[in-house]
């Protein structure tokens, strides 16, 4: 139980604060903010802890970025499909939202998680491989941020209740995600890993919330932002074995934030 409920908890925390960013200081600031590496850095402490071999270890962080790559076109159908919907109002537009953008996620993370299992049984680079994906995570962000539409910050108060509300939403999905990933096959336990419940709970209680102009805007952002995941992913995988959780995992977040936020952030900035 105790290994379903900490990550719930942190991800309804992660959920609510990310949120929070958005409407607050907008699509761009808020998409980088609520982006930072964070239920990432006891996953890997934990993933490491437990692993059997520092190869092992690896391959796990690994797979963090082809999920991470998952996740954002997760996030891009958020930006395509709204404009396409027909016009039957807010709640059945988010309905067939859900119903798009979890089918088509599903699809994408069953077949990568089934490439990079067969990858791994053929004893490909696993490690070369994250990081070529964390790369196209960086270029799918940048392209998304070249058109991203207006990012303004939500400007309808938002109760207590409805913090409340998300974060518990948010944890709820990814319990029931690590649940799946403890009893499930080897390919459920993948998609599990990888379910998108922090971005899914952003997008929805944003649509709600503020308006589908406000979600729209920070995909692009949240994109780029994203890639800061991976890159720590990458970097822990070899900084936690030769230094430590503590050290290891520090040196990590620092050096993703200065190698992928920072700069995205400058870039923003500019184009704004």
């Amino acid at each position: 139980m105790i290994g379903i409920l900490l990550p719930a908890l942190l991800a309804g925390l992660v959920a609510t604060a990310a949120t929070v960013a958005v409407e607050r200081w907008g699509g761009r600031i808020g998409g980088l903010l609520s982006t930072l590496p964070t239920t990432i850095v006891p996953a890997a402490v934990g993933i490491s802890a437990q692993s059997v071999s520092v190869e092992a270890f690896q391959a796990a962080m690994a797979a963090c970025s082809a999920g991470m790559l998952v996740d954002v076109l997760f996030l891009y159908f958020w930006r395509i499909v709204p404009p396409r919907l027909p016009t039957i109002g807010l709640w059945g537009r988010l309905v067939l939202m859900l119903v798009v953008s979890l089918s088509g996620w599903l699809v994408i993370a069953a077949g990568i998680i089934l490439f990079l299992q067969h990858l791994g049984a053929r004893g490909a680079p696993l490690l070369l491989i994250g990081a070529g994906l964390v790369v196209l995570t960086v270029g799918l962000g940048i392209v998304a941020c070249m058109r991203n539409p207006p990012s303004p910050a939500g400007h309808r108060k938002v109760g207590l209740a409805t913090l409340l509300a998300r974060g518990v939403l948010a944890g709820a999905a990814i319990a029931g995600a690590v649940w799946l990933a403890s009893v499930g096959g080897a390919v459920a336990a993948g998609i599990a890993s990888v379910f998108p419940a922090i971005f899914l709970t952003t997008m929805v209680s944003l649509w709600i919330s503020q308006g589908e102009s406000v979600q729209a805007g920070a995909v692009g952002p949240m994109m780029l932002g994203a890639s800061s995941v991976s890159t720590f992913a990458l970097i822990a995988a070899l900084t936690i074995p030769a230094l430590g959780a503590a050290l290891g995992s520090l040196l990590a977040w620092g050096l993703s934030v200065c190698l992928v936020t920072v700069p995205a952030w400058r870039w923003l900035e500019r184009r704004a």
